[in-house]
């Protein structure tokens, strides 16, 4: 063998928990910022029909 085969072989074949922790690390942190951004867009979503609802009903003259 020569170098470079040894040294990709250093710690042999990873198992399969090993390859699965290696993709939840790889990956995970941009499930979790996806899905912290779905949940802010629709809090902020929220808010605004809120805050429209609230308007109209300032601007509405029955509500005097």
């Amino acid at each position: 063998m020569t170098l470079p085969d040894l040294t990709a072989l250093h710690m042999g074949a990873m198992h399969p928990y090993e390859q699965a922790l290696t993709l939840v690390l790889a990956f995970g942190p941009f499930l979790v910022l996806g899905a912290v951004i779905v949940h802010r867009r629709r809090q902020d979503a929220a808010a605004d029909a809120l805050e429209m609802q609230r308007a109209g009903q300032r601007d509405d003259p029955r509500s005097r």
